[in-house]
């Protein structure tokens, strides 16, 4: 469990809808359907309406600082039966990682879940507990220049390391490193005035209303009382 399971769901019923692709720049193939990720033959670009159209919001803050940038969605809407895919498959690259066979000690299981589960939220069907993208208001995002070529940001989408933390650079004194703490700066602040908060331990990773957010919104204002606008995507929030 996550802090942020604690955070109340009142569901607006919102419904998941199709990204304009048109608009924002994304990454082709899909990276977890070319792994064969169980998209059901569904687009995984999708998101709750308003936090698409917050999405568009965001590109436009970062347009007035650097003219023809745009955001690149890395991933969007994640059902659950594709957070358990990706969390089976990353415990199975990390195990390669490390160098350790199966069958794994009580002591290396625990310590292969606890990196893991320290960027991958649980593949939960419990409706109280939902992982942030399988509501659909959680989205992993870059930037790509005017060229259209991905702005490097430090470390790839997905590393498990302590520099994908978003101020790991902050206090380097490499002009590199220097220049991946502003980018990913530059990301933030594109998001967070069109309403999304950055998970605090990946610069990729923003929410918009789901339990991260309004966990997230709780620190920052200490108000015990907002709540979670977004839950599991149902049929009822799933737009044909």
């Amino acid at each position: 469990m996550k802090p942020y399971h604690a955070i109340p769901i009142h569901d607006n019923g919102e419904p998941l809808v199709p990204l304009p692709l048109d608009q924002l720049a994304v990454r082709q193939p899909h990276p977890y359907a070319a792994l064969g990720a169980p998209y059901g033959g569904q687009s995984p670009y999708r998101l709750r309406r308003s936090v698409g159209q917050a999405l568009l919001l965001a590109q436009a803050h970062l347009q007035e600082q650097r003219p023809g940038w745009r955001l690149q969605i890395f991933d969007a809407y994640r059902p659950v039966a594709v957070q358990q895919f990706m969390v089976d498959y990353t415990l199975q690259q990390q195990q390669q990682a490390w160098g350790w066979c199966n069958p794994l000690t009580a002591e290396q299981r625990r310590q292969l879940l606890e990196q893991v589960y320290r960027f991958w939220a649980p593949p939960s069907a419990d409706p109280s507990s939902p992982p942030p993208h399988s509501t659909g208001a959680a989205v992993d995002i870059t930037l790509v220049d005017a060229q259209g070529q991905p702005v490097a940001m430090g470390t790839a989408i997905d590393e498990l390391s302590p520099r994908s933390d978003p101020d790991y650079f902050a206090a380097s004194k490499d002009a590199q490193e220097q220049q991946w703490h502003c980018d990913r700066t530059l990301l933030n602040q594109a998001m967070e005035p069109a309403g999304f908060r950055r998970h605090p331990q990946e610069w990729w990773h923003f929410s918009l209303g789901d339990q991260l957010w309004a966990w997230l919104q709780r620190q920052d204002t200490g108000d015990p009382h907002i709540i979670a606008r977004y839950g599991p995507v149902t049929e009822l929030t799933t737009s044909v």
